[in-house]
């Protein structure tokens, strides 16, 4: 199996930072707006440098979302900043009709989500908003691994043109993918690309498919089940949708059985998803690693992943479950 190597454990939300204040210098027609949160956006050094070009809209999300719908239609290009619950749970009426349905050129941008938000509890860790957005048509769903994929797919929404929801997370978490090129060097390096998923290891007994934090995760999984010598490939859809359908497939064609690991519920989340693309195309066991229709509660993030089953030893145990119903 490929080495995976880190230096450093960063918070994917700095990567959307970084990103966030890169663009503003490159490109005037972005504007951010926050919900009352710069700080834990980490949206602090745009408001620095071009105050003129944010909009501080307070405790107010609903009208946030209508703010960057307006916006849009002066041809800006706007990236509206907030905890994931309250990005998507306190404002989907807002995003439905303003934006999705309009198809304006929004960017929604999300921290702390999932259940790694920790000690703040079940209220704020919202596990189903990947389903929510997903749902809707026109809606782009993006869930990056690590800082620099966070920063590169902050960049990539730039060119891209229609809504987008970006999931990101507070934890510092391992840093391994490459690091982004200057949105002016033509690239986003680190193999990211809006839509078509990263392949990590190949491997020929049993594909596994993760997003978000459960990449690293599924990396350590990876290297325990080598050693017992299952051969595991590793794909990290980073793009829930549009949905690389076509990689997904030429994988599981090869080892005949799937795992899906991710920070969200079972249902309506990544492993929904390609249940249903097997399902047309090319049935196969699955596995879903992921939460199982509940709610969080206040810990450590290290703490969760283990009680609600989505840690490295789940990942194991789904790959030697999943590799006993292969026929």
């Amino acid at each position: 199996m490929k080495k995976f190597t880190y230096t450093e454990k960063k918070d994917t939300r700095s990567g959307f930072g970084a990103g966030l204040l890169e663009l503003g210098k490159k490109n005037p027609n972005v504007v951010a707006l926050c919900a009352d949160l710069i700080g834990s956006l980490k949206m602090d050094a745009f408001v620095k440098e071009f105050p003129e070009r944010f909009f501080q809209c307070g405790i107010s999300e609903a009208n946030m979302i209508g703010v960057a719908a307006g916006l849009t239609i002066g041809g800006k290009i706007p990236f509206t900043g907030t905890f994931a619950n309250f990005s998507t749970g306190r404002v989907y009426d807002q995003i439905r009709q303003s934006v999705a349905y309009s198809e304006k050129n929004v960017k929604i941008c999300a921290s702390h989500a999932g259940i790694t938000l920790g000690e703040d509890g079940a209220t704020h860790q919202i596990l189903e908003d990947i389903g929510m957005m997903k749902m809707l048509p026109h809606m782009t769903v993006i869930v990056p691994c690590d800082y620099n994929q966070t920063k590169a797919a902050t960049l990539a929404l730039e060119n891209h043109v229609g809504p987008a929801y970006l999931r990101f997370g507070r934890p510092a978490v391992p840093n391994f993918t490459p690091p982004p090129l200057s949105p002016s060097g033509g690239g986003y390096g680190g193999g990211f690309e809006i839509g078509k998923a990263q392949i990590l290891n190949e491997g020929a007994d049993v594909s596994i498919f993760a997003n978000g934090h459960l990449v690293w995760k599924a990396i350590e999984a990876c290297e325990i089940l080598e050693a017992k010598g299952i051969s595991c490939e590793l794909i990290n859809i980073h793009t829930v949708k549009p949905l690389d359908e076509k990689a997904i497939l030429a994988s599981v064609r090869k080892t005949k059985c799937v795992v899906t690991a991710e920070e969200h519920q079972i249902n309506g989340g990544l492993g929904d998803s390609i249940a249903q693309v097997l399902s047309k195309n090319f049935p196969a066991p699955i596995e879903m690693v992921g939460i199982n229709d509940s709610f969080g509660e206040s810990g450590t993030p290290a703490e969760l992943m283990k009680k609600y089953g989505i840690d490295t030893p789940n990942i194991v145990e789904a790959v030697e479950k999943v590799l006993s119903r292969k026929k």
